[in-house]
């Protein structure tokens, strides 16, 4: 073979090098393909879909199930606590959409490197997604893994996949949003009310019970009538207290274990009533929410009962302050006392301390 041809070859075999490990090793050869490029991962799936009622989603050894009851998508560890429809819908949508591109390494030491292992090792990087009918038996199963980094505008994202069963994986293009995460999952929204609404609140908390009301602009202490100062800004914050709420967690109602510490009513000047209950098991406050209304209020108030009946959710910590606080809690600070300003001739208070020098 003359020189000049070996180097070309030579190159040409360091280029195919340099582009497995960019792009992902391709040890699968070509003429083992089962599968066009440009082909569905999943031809006729949108049909089949129809028919599912459970996806799973599995990393390192531990599943996240979303199961469909009564015509509603929910997380089963959460009591069916209703997930986000536009994130399922795109998951879904994605994986009818997904098209394999080219085949990748089948060689199980290297999957690792494009995300596509076992999902059950505690080290795994990878996601399993399975989808199942009413009977449980799968409509898909796919191992997905790393995405591929694209630097180029306007480009379709890809993604790194395998079968499970089949050594053989593949770079697919397409969108799929994979989170075996239940937190991204919730709708976290609970209530949105605007301050300026909120006309009047009474707290129990213990024997111990607080009025709040209007005055001007600005929610004033209205029972007891005798109390000390009180720091404005958090008498702001319990006014705020409907103001967009969110979660952190959720469990069904049935399930709360914590201890009740008090109840708080919040009333809006059209007739809004929510009535919200707060309990702390440990360092977390939980709440459960109840709305009713009449006239104008009245169809908020059902729209906000339905969606907040039946569960407990779990907000952030400084919530307690905000929903049943203690008089001690509006208390205002006291000021710090005033340092004495030494008299003219008076030696330094350093010095001042000191004993005399005999």
């Amino acid at each position: 073979m003359k020189p000049r041809n070996t180097l070309i070859l030579a190159a040409v075999a360091a280029a195919a090098l340099a582009a497995g490990w960019q792009f992902g090793l391709r040890t699968t050869p070509v003429g083992q393909m089962e599968v066009a490029p440009g082909s569905l991962v999943f031809p006729g799936l949108a049909a089949k879909l129809q028919d599912a009622r459970r996806i799973e989603v599995t990393h390192q050894g531990k599943t996240m199930v979303i199961a469909q009851e009564n015509g509603k998508w929910g997380l089963a560890d959460r009591g069916g606590f209703p997930v986000q429809a536009d994130k399922l819908r795109e998951l879904l949508t994605g994986l009818t959409e997904l098209r394999i591109t080219e085949p990748r390494t089948s060689d199980p030491a290297q999957y690792s490197r494009l995300g596509v292992e076992d999902a059950q090792p505690p080290t795994s990087n990878s996601n399993l997604l399975r989808v199942l009918d009413s009977n449980g038996k799968p409509i898909a199963e796919l191992i997905v893994g790393h995405r591929r980094v694209r630097t180029q505008g306007n480009v379709p994202e890809s993604i790194y996949v395998r079968r499970p069963g089949e050594a053989g994986s593949w770079l697919a293009e397409g969108r799929l949003p994979v989170d075996a995460d239940p937190q991204l999952w919730f709708d976290r929204d609970i209530a949105n009310i605007d301050h300026a609404r909120i006309a009047t609140i009474e707290v129990k908390r213990g024997d111990a019970t607080l009025e709040f009301g209007r005055d001007g602009d600005k929610l004033t202490l209205k029972s007891p009538a005798e109390h000390p100062k009180l720091d404005e800004y958090r008498l702001e914050d319990i006014g705020r207290g409907l103001e967009a709420l969110t979660l952190t967690d959720v469990k069904p109602a049935a399930q709360q274990s914590g201890e009740k510490i008090g109840t708080a009513v919040m009333t809006t000047t059209d007739g809004l009533k929510v009535t919200v209950t707060v309990f702390k098991a440990d360092k977390d406050i939980w709440a459960q929410f109840a709305a009713t209304g009449e006239d104008k209020a009245k169809a908020e108030a059902e729209a906000l009962q339905a969606r907040v009946a039946g569960w407990t959710y779990q907000v952030g910590s400084w919530k307690e302050k905000a929903f049943v606080p203690t008089l001690d809690d509006l208390k205002a600070s006291e000021p710090a006392p005033a340092a004495a300003t030494p008299q003219p001739g008076s030696p330094p208070a350093d010095d001042a301390a000191k004993p005399a020098v005999q």
